[in-house]
């Protein structure tokens, strides 16, 4: 906040009344075979005990019965929207949830509210969601006097969109959407895992960087996760991504920062290679790689941004989405390159001349200036 930075949080828990099941199993051999596992203690049985005082369900929140087929470890998914079998969440889990979220929006007063749920918590169970929701809303509007708050949300309608913007989970839509999105995905895995950087299986900042563009183009935001470590930094490998990123913003961030969808997101073989989303999103990936052929429009006022996603090369550019007979360019640049670039209109679409050098990496950007359709 200092930093004039909008300050988030993520809320993750509904989940645990079916997630934390496991805690009610025990070992299936070795020498603890058969002993329950801690899912079910009370505070009663802290007597004497390292947790004297302290109500293991608290944490657990597992004094109930099992959900229909618990014990097969690839149930979780099924209890998502609490169906599939899922027991029912008691008033006494969803009070809680509710009194822990509240506390956490009056005490740090976030600008962003992220639930890892389908719409909002607990929904269709309980109305807790919805009531969270009207507090940070109401909350906002007396704050700044009017509503800022911005509350974020899986697998929404098109009426849920209209209250709350649509997360899609490592993934992006594959159109320009009439209201903003967000992508969420991370560099590795959501945790910090050592495998990934001894195998160097980090997203590099050219994947981001593209991908950035691309779900910018389609009226969408992304957010990064960049796991760290136990001591709370993040890894050699991991600042070079992140660093990269911003050598790039440096020169580029116009045609990021205050843009909007034009009337096409973009050309190329990329954008015709669909990749559809599963539930939550997950589509990350399955769709063709970008290439030097591959283009994504931003717009700004009277500026149309062209990102090329490659390096063509030859030194010049076809833009088949600004044909002569549709668009007239006064002024076309690079950002981060010197002086005006020469271009021509043609039936087939925009030609330009490139510079001789590209100016940054990953991606480039042409800044074109004029009267546009």
């Amino acid at each position: 906040k200092q930093e004039g930075l909008p300050f988030g949080v993520s809320v993750h828990a509904s989940h645990a009344w079916t997630w934390y099941e496991p805690a009610q199993r025990s070992d299936k051999q070795g020498p603890l075979a058969g002993v329950p596992y801690d899912g079910k203690l009370s505070a009663a049985e802290g007597a004497g005990k390292w947790w004297n005082g302290l109500d293991p369900q608290a944490l657990y929140a597992q004094d109930h019965p099992l959900s229909v087929g618990s014990l097969d470890d690839s149930a979780m998914g099924r209890y998502w929207d609490w169906g599939g079998g899922a027991y029912p969440p008691s008033r006494v889990y969803c009070d809680k949830f509710y009194n822990r979220v509240i506390d956490l929006i009056d005490t740090y007063d976030p600008d962003m509210v992220y639930f890892d749920d389908t719409a909002l918590p607990l929904w269709p169970v309980s109305e807790v969601g919805l009531h969270i929701a009207a507090h940070l809303y109401n909350q906002s509007v007396q704050k700044h006097g009017q509503m800022q708050a911005v509350l974020f949300g899986k697998v929404l309608s098109a009426q849920q969109q209209k209250c709350m913007v649509w997360d899609i989970e490592r993934g992006k839509s594959n159109l320009i959407e009439p209201l903003p999105w967000q992508t969420d995905t991370c560099i590795g895995s959501w945790h910090y895992d050592r495998r990934i950087y001894d195998n160097d299986g980090y997203k590099t900042a050219t994947t981001v960087i593209r991908t950035l563009c691309d779900i910018v183009s389609k009226n969408g935001n992304l957010l990064l996760n960049i796991p760290l470590r136990g001591n709370g930094m993040p890894d050699e490998k991991e600042r070079v991504v992140v660093e990269s990123i911003g050598d790039w913003m440096r020169v580029n961030n116009d045609a990021i920062y205050g843009t909007r969808p034009w009337k096409v997101f973009g050309e190329g073989p990329a954008s015709e290679a669909t990749a559809p989303i599963h539930t939550q999103g997950f589509n990350e990936g399955k769709g063709l790689p970008f290439t030097a052929q591959d283009i994504r429009f931003t717009a700004k006022g009277n500026s149309l941004y062209a990102i090329l996603m490659g390096w063509p090369d030859d030194k010049t550019i076809r833009i088949r989405s600004l044909p002569a007979e549709t668009a007239r360019a006064g002024r076309i640049t690079m950002l981060g390159s010197g002086g005006p670039l020469a271009f021509s209109h043609t039936d087939q679409g925009l030609d330009v001349t490139l510079p001789d050098r590209a100016p940054c990496k990953d991606a480039y950007v042409l800044k074109i200036e004029g009267v546009l359709s």
